[in-house]
């Protein structure tokens, strides 16, 4: 008899199975809810492997410590935390590591949390073949609550910025060659490396969220980030929401230099780790929103259908091929 591997099963199976042994909603979000007497909390882990999400080739060490704590940061922001507590590192690493490696991603480690807020509380150290950091965030929850599963038919879909430049950054970083009729501006070229290297989050957006809310009675808003790329966000918000999403091609923003294409429109859906806010509002509050922040963009709809992430406006659906990034 066959045995199912984590390859034949996927990522998404995965978690879907280990979530018999926890409580129910609990895998829904990369946060988990945890209701207190005083303040409730948010708190998630990231993990980042050596030859799998890094390698020395592709990001500096200090660079590297960053990111680590971005990625963390983005899932608690996107879950609608409106103080960051600090984050423990896990810590594996094989026994010729310089001391100078782990001197400089606990220095880049430390000017995130400078940046973003919080404070290294504590963590463990092993051995191991390849380096790994797993790191996990904890942050207070806000007044709102940010939900992959909160989204609502007739409620406008909305992103807060272009995606795709973290692929970009990585290929860039990475030497891959490009079509030579293809010319990337410096422009393209330098914020793609920033935000591959050290990616910038939305920290403010949750009190620009509620400084737009028409509805006080309002308390919980559909959202994720686009750490897996903008495709598989859409489509864990209509999963989790059961609902379907359209989307008006024409309207999903982009760099003003980026280029046009089947393999561009495969970098932009399915990059991931551009850490943008991916969300859904009723119309008027969508329309206070985008006239406080006109970085926002309205981009489609959630509509009463089976869960499914479906095109307008769109000339060739060749790159929706492309699957999804799987860790297995």
């Amino acid at each position: 008899m066959h045995k199912e591997s984590l390859e034949d099963i996927g990522e998404k199976e995965l978690i879907k199975r280990l979530a018999e042994f926890m409580p129910s909603n609990q895998i829904s979000d990369d946060c988990a809810f945890i209701k207190t007497a005083n303040k409730n909390l948010l708190m998630n882990t990231d993990s980042l492997v050596e030859n799998v999400h890094f390698s020395k080739e592709t990001i500096s060490i200090k660079d590297l410590g960053w990111k680590a704590v971005a990625s963390n940061m983005s899932d608690l922001i996107s879950s609608g935390c409106d103080k960051i507590i600090g984050v423990n590192i896990g810590l594996v690493v094989p026994p010729n590591t310089d001391w100078t490696w782990i001197k400089d991603l606990y220095k880049g480690i430390n000017l995130a949390l400078e940046h973003f807020g919080g404070s290294i509380l504590g963590g463990d150290c092993s051995v191991g073949k390849e380096k790994v950091i797993s790191m996990t965030a904890i942050g207070q929850q806000g007044e709102i609550k940010l939900r992959r599963n909160s989204c609502r038919p007739e409620e406008v879909i909305m992103t807060t910025g272009p995606h795709g430049l973290s692929k970009l950054g990585l290929m860039i970083k990475s030497k891959k060659i490009f079509d030579s009729n293809i010319h990337l501006t410096q422009t393209l070229i330098d914020q793609s490396l920033q935000q591959f290297c050290k990616p910038k989050l939305h920290t403010k957006f949750l009190k620009t969220v509620l400084k737009a809310r028409h509805n006080k009675s309002i308390e919980k808003i559909g959202c994720t980030d686009s750490s897996d790329g903008l495709f598989q966000a859409l489509l864990d918000l209509s999963i989790e929401s059961n609902y379907k999403a359209v989307i008006d091609y024409t309207k999903v923003p982009r760099h003003i230099d980026w280029p046009q294409g089947d393999e561009w429109d495969k970098y932009y859906f399915f990059g991931g780790e551009d850490y943008e806010l991916v969300f859904s509002l009723p119309r008027k509050w969508a329309k206070n929103l985008i006239s406080l922040d006109n970085s926002i963009t309205e981009i489609g709809y959630f509509c009463e259908g089976s869960p499914a992430v479906e095109f307008k406006n769109l000339k060739n659906d060749k790159f929706l091929k492309c699957k999804p990034f799987s860790h297995f």
